[in-house]
């Protein structure tokens, strides 16, 4: 059972709801399609993996392609339309890592920033194209803000030495609780986007799956407007920021 079927399975109104979506062909977990063995253990290839692939290849596609548009460009000619798009999501990305943390730093981590900003916001809006969003996989998300959790301790490391552990003890009192706090920050992260993201899903099963065709041609597209799109865009920008304020907070003082 997927983990969208295990929250909702919970009372009658949650038994009620999965028998529904049960009847409508709805599925609102990781669905397992093949499967295999792996180092003794049986494994399957999930609608997370799949989408994750899809996604992954989109954006090589996109990188390639503009690799080969940026190498192409005349400098004596006006950009087009493509070339424009690219230097305006470069610029965008730049002025965001530089402001929020600092003229100094910003820009040793804009390739990091870029990379999960527009894995996220594509891995979001993935349910516009009839797929199940991977970020609504608690793996997935667990997944990325462990590596923000790594970044964060690393540069704390790289600029406050040994400063980093002894800054938890100050004032010894709330020793405990900045422990817990730090520990925090990956399943804080993790599960906003996880939770964010899995809700607009599951709203979308239940729409697709309990209300009639005739209707469903009217109005589904407002509210994958605002559950992938606008939604989606919002959870990406809040981890990026997130994660820009976490790392920023381990530099020295300027």
């Amino acid at each position: 059972m997927g983990i969208g079927s295990s929250l909702l399975s919970t009372g009658f109104a949650g038994q009620n709801l999965l028998q529904l979506s049960s009847d409508s062909d709805v599925s609102f977990g990781v669905n397992g399609f093949v499967q295999y063995r792996f180092l003794g253990q049986e494994v399957w290839l999930t609608t997370t993996h799949i989408t994750l692939l899809i996604v992954i290849l989109a954006l090589t596609v996109f990188a390639l392609i503009a690799n080969r548009v940026i190498r192409k460009a005349d400098p004596e000619k006006a950009p087009g339309p493509f070339l424009n798009a690219i230097e305006y999501m470069v610029d965008a990305i730049d002025n965001l890592t530089k402001t929020n943390m600092g003229e100094k730093h910003g820009g040793k981590f804009a390739n990091y920033i870029g990379t999960i900003f527009c894995f996220i916001l594509l891995a979001n809006i993935a349910g516009l194209f009839g797929l199940r969003p991977p970020t609504a996989d608690y793996g997935v998300t667990f997944g990325l803000a462990l590596i923000t959790f790594i970044l964060i301790h690393y540069n704390g490391f790289k600029y406050q030495k040994m400063g980093h552990i002894t800054n938890l003890f100050k004032p010894v009192l709330l020793t405990p609780i900045n422990i817990i706090g730090e520990l925090a920050t990956p399943l804080s992260m993790s599960l906003r986007l996880f939770g964010n993201v899995l809700s607009g899903t599951v709203m979308m099963g239940l729409v697709y799956g309990l209300l009639n065709k005739f209707v469903l041609i009217a109005w589904p597209a407002v509210l994958h407007g605002y559950f992938d799109v606008f939604s989606g865009a919002i959870q990406t920008y809040v981890f990026c920021m997130l994660t820009m304020v976490f790392i920023s907070n381990t530099f020295e003082e300027e």
